[in-house]
């Protein structure tokens, strides 16, 4: 094949691939001041199993206990769709733990996988606290055409939702 002929082809292929792409890494960032200690508000999300107790959008919650990397939790959402979750970071003495999506349900959050940190760092004076959640995560349909409700912008607004949902509550059961 000559240059000139090898130039034209890739010029005329070359839109047919720009527009051809797959998801993109997304975020979500949400955080919450609580009036109260530090100790006590990591009292209360340490348990990695215990997200039931004060996330309002988690019917149960169950795990092996493990405060360790590897350590696992199965969460039932208020529509019953689970997901599946393995820790990879735990520091009781950082106030914060990360952890990973283990098995995908497009049911539960729209979103291939996540991983995501909790953090409890101390407010403006040792009387108060505050809580951070963040993530990285991709889109429920990793394909070039994903359906409405598997796009990127569903799955930033499901995990800014479940993530704003879960710190209110947190707050709440803080400060009755």
């Amino acid at each position: 094949m000559n240059y000139p002929l090898t130039v034209l082809i890739s010029i005329l292929l070359f839109p047919l691939f720009a527009h051809a792409h797959g998801p993109t890494p997304q975020k979500a960032k949400e955080s919450i001041a609580i009036n109260a200690p530090v100790e006590q508000v990591w009292n209360a999300v340490k348990q990695f199993d215990g997200i039931a107790s004060w996330h309002p959008d988690v019917k149960a919650s169950k795990g092996d206990g493990k405060h360790e990397s590897g350590g696992m939790r199965t969460v039932t959402l208020q529509n019953d769709a689970e997901l599946t979750d393995e820790l990879d970071y735990y520091s009781d003495k950082d106030h914060e733990y990360s952890y990973r999506l283990k098995i995908e349900n497009i049911k539960a959050l729209p979103v291939s996988s996540y991983s995501v940190e909790l953090q409890v760092s101390p407010g403006q004076d040792a009387s108060n606290s505050t809580v951070t959640l963040k993530s990285r995560f991709y889109r429920g349909d990793t394909g070039n055409t994903p359906p409405e409700d598997l796009t990127d912008e569903a799955a930033v607004k499901a995990m800014n939702a479940f993530f704003k949902n879960g710190l209110n509550g947190l707050k709440k059961k803080m400060e009755p």
